[in-house]
């Protein structure tokens, strides 16, 4: 039997809010771009569009990356992680990922971590 989009939502552990916390990374270099909400219909959109959509919570509603900017987000794949509580879609990011105008939303702010060693 073939696994439908809502089988394979299903298995999503969504918080108390109804959302899953997405992870978006480069497909080819790896590079982690940001990270958005999804609600059970972001994710549908998602998995069936070739589009990244996400759950605005500022603004209470979808808003698909790129579509006012330009920089689209294709999906290239989506996983679950082992506790089902987060989702790493990779992506062909087209144009810049962060909404300050760099390509990722990870480059601001080193918290200058102590770092540990073999």
């Amino acid at each position: 039997m073939t696994e439908t989009v809502e089988d394979r939502i299903s298995r999503v552990t969504f918080t108390d809010d109804g959302l899953v916390a997405a992870i978006i990374q480069q497909f080819d270099t790896q590079e982690v771009l940001m990270l958005g909400w999804m609600d059970a219909e972001a994710l549908r959109r998602t998995l069936t569009s070739g589009r990244v959509t996400f759950w605005s919570r500022s603004r209470q509603e979808y808003w698909r990356k790129g579509d006012t900017s330009g920089h689209i987000q294709l999906v290239k794949g989506a996983r679950l992680d082992c506790d089902g509580d987060a989702i790493l879609v990779s992506v062909d990011q087209v144009g810049v990922a962060c909404h300050t105008g760099t390509r990722t939303c990870f480059d601001a702010d080193d918290l200058a971590p102590v770092r540990g060693g073999a």
